[in-house]
């Protein structure tokens, strides 16, 4: 399977190990800038335990795992889109047919937000992941390309091992532009 992969401060892996630029040599690694302590949910979480432990932990996103294997991730966005009014596209009678008429907006998306109850219904998927060897650069460019804020790490057989969010790349591209 091919993964696509608050005002208070985010736990961060350089709390962990203030240590972390000194052991670069060039680039720092995924490995020396990830969250190693990532709480994660499962498919069948009900939305509001996984907004709980969104809260709770501080991440804008909460990777969705099964069986031990990334399947999708909530973010901040999910939660909040639950939240947000959804525009029903007109229908139009037009002789003895019903039109709708379609404003750009994906309305079967939107519904979908709206009326998950689990993690399963509401998680993006496929999901960005990086591996923990990848490179500040490489991690920088897959979320600025992408447009994502937050990237679940993996090992070589996919399986969680950390996550590294934008304030971690800002945190350390702080001390590398000291």
């Amino acid at each position: 399977m091919r993964q696509r992969a608050m005002d208070s401060p985010r736990p961060s892996a350089n709390a962990q190990r203030p240590d972390v630029l000194a052991e670069t040599d060039g680039d720092p690694t995924v490995r020396q800038i990830m969250r190693a302590d990532v709480p994660v949910v499962e498919p069948s979480t009900p939305i509001a335990a996984v907004a709980q432990t969104m809260a709770e932990s501080g991440l804008p996103g909460i990777p969705v795992v099964e069986d031990g294997q990334l399947v999708g991730i909530i973010t901040e966005t999910d939660i909040i889109s639950r939240e947000a009014a959804v525009d029903v596209p007109p229908v139009i009678p037009f002789l003895d047919a019903f039109i709708v008429a379609d404003g750009g907006r994906d309305f079967d998306e939107e519904m979908r937000r709206v009326l998950a109850t689990t993690a399963g219904e509401l998680m993006t998927s496929p999901v960005y992941s990086i591996r923990d060897v990848a490179t500040l650069t490489e991690t920088a460019t897959l979320m600025t390309e992408r447009g994502i804020g937050t990237v679940p790490v993996v090992s070589r057989d996919g399986t969680i091992v950390g996550i590294v969010t934008r304030a971690d790349l800002v945190r350390i591209i702080a001390k590398l532009e000291q």
